[in-house]
């Protein structure tokens, strides 16, 4: 995601004796330019300004006041998407950042964020808003994580190419016991049980969520609960974990890898489905943090590695990251499609903030900036080693 600087390294000197919203204008001008980006310009990336207090407020709070301008319509982009690559490309998230970055990065060294207490306000604050919402934004199945686009021209197709992968790399087995960290909606749990006769514990620290994949799962050998990983005691065939290990935190990777191998029988496999960063960090954007997924962050090689050495055995790592460009689209269709009849629990300042998320999430993917991977993990090694499961 992007990190938009207070730069004052291509600051324009010369408009020194220029009004304060001449000078914020051209020091805004002058960083869009490093991305082929114009103010009102005729292109689709191009922003519009439709309130000065726009210049302002990028200069002082960085990313956050980029978000929240275009929240409160004082400004637009034909396609917030190419824009967000395009700032991304030219890799404007490594300039100085604002002060509300530097402060939360301070918050997150000295605090866990992502500790069991805290672990539920993600939960309350972005899986619970509306089952309503995820209902008519994602696949029937309700995946919430990148789909895999090979072989499919839907995104029902893709989402269900995405579950069969998983189960191949997991190797299940009917009697398999699996265990399902951060089960969602229950489309994963659901799906393995119907198809490869396993039986399913999901865990997901979403009441909403728990709520229906109880109900989407009653018949088959599927046990849901609402629960952190750290409460977990119990032992399986396979783990998996799909789009949650983004919640865990730099804090705590360590403590889920131990976690797991706890839990995993010592011939079992592990597959790790994640978000990753192309670099350590230990926070995420400012704006995702405050108004989409509080107290996250991307991970990257480097800390997943280090989390694992001396744990697990390395098998598999297959990234597939250009994927989620395809599917965030596929899911901003979706809901802009379906807002005249979500319009009817959510305003439009909620409107242009999911729109802001889904469009900039698909950016930062498409300039590379962020991956998808695929890992698979086990605790011993697989004798005579592990075969690639991919179509």
């Amino acid at each position: 995601m992007l990190i938009f600087p207070f730069l004052e390294g291509h600051m324009n000197y010369s408009v020194a004796l220029h009004s304060p919203k001449e000078k914020f204008y051209h020091r805004i001008e002058n960083l869009l330019s490093l991305a082929g980006v114009e103010l009102n310009g005729n292109r689709p990336w191009d922003i519009h300004v439709h309130n000065d207090k726009f210049y302002f407020t990028v200069v002082r709070s960085g990313s956050l006041g980029l978000g929240e301008s275009y929240m409160n319509s004082w400004w637009d982009a034909a396609q917030v998407d190419e824009l967000i690559c395009r700032l991304l490309k030219a890799e404007l998230d490594t300039k100085v950042n604002s002060p509300q970055d530097v402060m939360f990065y301070l918050g997150a060294l000295m605090f866990n964020l992502q500790s069991p207490e805290r672990s539920y306000e993600v939960g309350r604050k972005h899986y619970d808003i509306g089952n309503d919402l995820y209902k008519h934004m994602l696949d029937r199945r309700m995946i919430y994580s990148c789909a895999f686009w090979k072989n499919a021209s839907t995104l029902d197709e893709a989402q269900e190419a995405k579950l069969d992968l998983v189960c191949r790399k997991l190797e299940l087995k009917p009697g398999m016991r699996v265990l399902d960290i951060g089960c969602g909606w229950g489309g994963l749990a659901q799906f393995a049980a119907k198809n490869y006769g396993v039986s399913v514990m999901g865990v997901t620290i979403s009441k909403e969520q728990a709520t229906l994949a109880m109900e989407r799962c009653q018949g088959l050998p599927v046990e849901i609960r609402l629960q952190d990983y750290r409460a977990i005691n119990d032992t399986f065939d396979r783990i998996v974990s799909l789009g949650m290990f983004e919640h865990v935190g730099y804090k705590n990777y360590r403590i889920f890898m131990s976690k797991v191998h706890d839990l995993l029988k010592k011939e079992g496999l592990f597959l790790l489905h994640t978000i990753g960063s192309n670099v350590s960090r230990k926070t995420i954007d400012c704006w995702i943090h405050k108004y989409i997924f509080p107290n996250s962050m991307l991970p990257s090689a480097k800390q997943i590695t280090r989390s694992i050495e001396g744990i697990f055995v390395l098998e598999d790592w297959h990234n597939f990251g250009a994927d989620y460009d395809k599917t965030l689209m596929h899911w901003f269709e979706n809901f802009r499609n379906s807002w005249n009849i979500l319009k009817k629990n959510y305003d439009d300042r909620f409107f242009r903030m999911w729109k802001y998320y889904l469009l900039s999430c698909a950016g930062s993917f498409r300039a590379r900036s962020n991956q998808l991977w695929q890992i698979v993990l086990s605790p011993k090694g697989i004798p005579g080693g592990y075969r690639a499961h991919y179509k």
